[in-house]
């Protein structure tokens, strides 16, 4: 009988603790049929967006003049840079970054303010390993942009 009881208590706490599995992102109403502008239709950004959003319901438009929404990318741009040598100055050590800058509107109306996000990740180099290290540096930028469309997509929703 008192376990029972205790079952009864950890299924209720469990119940009202507010967890929910994430399902696919909800977008409102203004957003139903979207314009992606950009500069850069072949981004990896771009394209991952244009996905998330059509997987979430949107309608996403070829041209700006059904659109009952904007999504407008300011800038989406990709590199790596140096974080360490060694002491014959060789790179021993590499961040890769995404930085994306967007805001979405409505005919006249701001939806969202422009934001900007920037992700980055490290790995060592190894000269020798030059065409694994070339695949993880791929690896961790299609990994940045999926994390970067996520937080864009958690924004729309929340618009």
């Amino acid at each position: 009988m008192l376990s029972r009881i205790h079952s009864i208590f950890l299924l209720a706490a469990l119940a009202g603790c507010g967890f929910h599995l994430q399902g696919v992102a909800t977008t409102a109403a203004e957003m139903q049929r979207t314009y992606i502008s950009t500069a850069d239709e072949f981004s990896l950004f771009y394209r991952e967006l244009r996905r998330n959003l059509q997987a979430a319901g949107v309608e996403v438009l070829d041209a700006p003049t059904d659109a009952t929404a904007t999504l407008t990318i300011l800038y989406d741009y990709t590199d790596q840079r140096v974080l360490s040598v060694s002491a014959r100055n060789e790179p021993t050590e590499f961040e890769v970054f995404y930085s994306v800058r967007y805001t979405v509107t409505s005919g006249e109306k701001s939806l969202l303010e422009p934001q900007e996000l920037t992700l980055t990740r490290d790995y060592t180099y190894d000269a020798t390993l030059v065409l694994g290290k070339a695949k993880e540096e791929q690896l961790m930028r299609d990994a940045i942009v999926g994390d970067l469309v996520r937080i864009v997509m958690k924004q729309i929703s929340a618009i």
